[in-house]
């Protein structure tokens, strides 16, 4: 009876995780999201830029509604940028290589990196 109990508890939990990752996939491809100005498939999935010889990668963290793709470092370093502006910092001033540059200078520079499809 116990080995029933346990076998009954486990298909519950895998169930229940199966229910919530497809939720969150759902939240993520909603018609909401692809209304938006840009989609994750328009932004680059990587951004590298480089500050006082320090070179950082950005990775797309997320897009909100109002079109502004942020992007985030390991070490908590953020900034952001929409589909037609410029990249700009979160928290702070620098003036790194990738700072004021558009996605197509950072695309024709080398510094942004897309999945391929």
């Amino acid at each position: 009876m116990e080995n029933i109990c346990l076998k009954a508890r486990w298909l519950f939990t895998g169930a229940a995780f199966a229910v919530i990752a497809q939720s969150s996939l759902a939240c993520m491809y909603s018609p909401e999201a692809h209304a938006q100005e840009g989609s994750f498939e328009d932004f680059p999935f990587l951004v590298r830029c480089e500050l006082s010889g320090i070179v950082r990668a950005y990775y797309l963290s997320k897009i909100g509604p109002d079109g502004v793709a942020v992007y985030v470092t390991p070490d908590n370093q953020a900034g952001t940028i929409t589909m037609r502006g410029k990249a700009e910092p979160v928290g702070g001033d620098w003036s790194g290589s990738c700072a004021g540059k558009t996605l197509e200078q950072l695309r024709s520079a080398g510094q942004a990196y897309d999945l391929p499809h």
